[in-house]
C-alpha cells in the first residue's frame, strides 16, 4: 500500500502542520520492512552514567535477529544528542563473528518544511477548501515546486506561480531519506549464528545531574537533619526507561578527550560494584566519585527527576 501524506499548510504565513490520514509514519519504518531494525522493544538492558558536566555514557542492550552476510541494521530509540563519533556497536553473543563496516547517522527529521524540500521538481496535489450552497468542497490542483526559498514556486498549468493559498498539500508518498527519530544505521558482517544480544554505547549530550543538600535545624537549634537530594535533567530527546543509572562526579576533560578509555573504566567498575543496600551507594576512585542507584528508574525526556 502506498503511504498517503496529507499536509495542512498557510502558504503566505509560513505556518505548517500535519493533518488527516497517513500511512508509515516515518522513513525508518519504511526502511524497517527492506533491512533489519530495532527499537525499544528489543531493550533486556539499559545503563545510563550521567557526569556532572553535561554529558553521559550509554549502553543499550537488546536482544535482536540477525541474517548472515552483509546487511544494514537500524537501531532506532536511541538519544538525539548522540555523538556518532563514539558510538560503539557489538555483539555480546558472538564479538568476533560480527563486524562493523559502516555506520550512518540519520538526522534529517520528518517535518512540514523537509517534506515539502524533498518535492522540489515533483509534483504534488494542493487542494483548497471553498464554500458554495452551504456545502464545503475541496478543489484540488496538481502542482510541480520548483523551489522552495522562504515560500514555495510553483508550476501550475505551464505557468509559475507564486503566492498561491492552499489549505492542504497530498503527497503521494514518504521519502525514504527522512525520520521520525534519530537512527544509527550499521552495515553488517554477520559470520555467526542468527540470535544475538548486542551492545551499543554512545555518549550523549545534555545530561546532567548536581547534589543538593537541606539541612532542617530543631526549634531548639540544638539538633538538625540533613537530606541529600540527586537532580537529575535529561534534556536529551529521549527517555531512559527502567535504567541502571550512575552518577560521577569529578574533572572530566581527559575523559572527554579519550573515549574508549572511559568507557573500559566504565566497565570495569560496573563489574566490580556489589548491588548497592542504601538507595545510593558512593565509591571512590583515582580523582573521581561513583554514586550508583540501588534500583533501576525511568528518566523521562524533558524531566527534573
Amino acid at each position: 500500500m502506498t503511504a498517503r501524506l496529507v499536509l495542512t499548510t498557510l502558504i503566505c504565513a509560513g505556518i505548517v502542520c500535519f493533518s488527516g490520514e497517513h500511512g508509515p509514519a516515518a522513513g525508518n519504518v519504511k526502511a524497517a520492512a527492506a533491512q533489519g531494525a530495532t527499537t525499544v522493544d528489543d531493550q533486556v538492558d539499559l545503563n545510563v552514567t550521567v557526569y556532572n558536566t553535561d554529558i553521559a555514557l550509554v549502553r543499550d542492550v537488546r536482544n535482536i535477529e540477525l541474517p548472515r552476510g552483509t546487511f544494514d541494521l537500524s537501531f532506532i530509540d536511541i538519544a538525539a544528542t548522540v555523538n556518532p563519533a563514539t558510538v560503539h556497536f557489538r555483539s555480546l553473543t558472538e564479538p568476533s563473528r560480527v563486524n562493523v563496516l559502516e555506520q550512518n547517522y540519520e538526522y534529517d527529521l520528518l517535518e512540514p518544511e523537509q517534506l515539502l524540500r524533498k518535492y522540489i521538481g515533483r509534483d504534488v496535489t494542493l487542494v483548497r477548501t471553498r464554500q458554495a450552497n452551504g456545502t464545503t468542497q475541496e478543489e484540488e490542483v496538481t502542482a510541480r515546486l520548483l523551489s522552495y526559498n522562504n515560500q514555495p514556486v510553483w508550476r501550475i498549468n505551464g505557468e509559475i506561480v507564486t503566492g498561491f493559498h492552499a489549505d492542504h498539500i497530498r503527497f503521494p508518498e514518504l521519502p525514504d531519506t527522512l525520520f521520525t527519530r534519530p537512527t544509527l544505521i550499521w552495515s553488517l558482517d554477520n559470520a555467526g549464528g542468527s540470535r544475538h544480544r548486542v551492545e551499543a554505547a554512545y555518549l550523549a549530550g545534555k545530561l546532567s545531574w548536581n547534589a543538593d543538600y537541606v539541612l532542617t535545624v530543631a526549634r531548639d537549634d540544638k539538633a538538625g537533619d540533613i537530606d541529600g537530594w540527586v537532580t537529575l535533567t535529561n534534556g536529551s530527546g529521549t527517555a531512559f526507561r527502567n535504567a541502571k543509572l550512575q552518577l560521577v562526579a569529578g574533572e572530566l576533560n581527559r575523559v572527554r578527550d579519550n573515549f574508549n578509555r572511559m568507557l573500559m573504566a566504565d566497565q570495569m567498575r560496573t563489574s566490580e560494584i556489589a548491588p548497592a543496600a542504601a538507595p545510593m551507594a558512593q565509591e571512590a576512585f583515582s580523582d573521581y566519585h561513583l554514586y550508583t542507584l540501588g534500583g533501576k528508574t525511568t528518566i523521562n525526556n524533558n524531566e527534573t527527576k
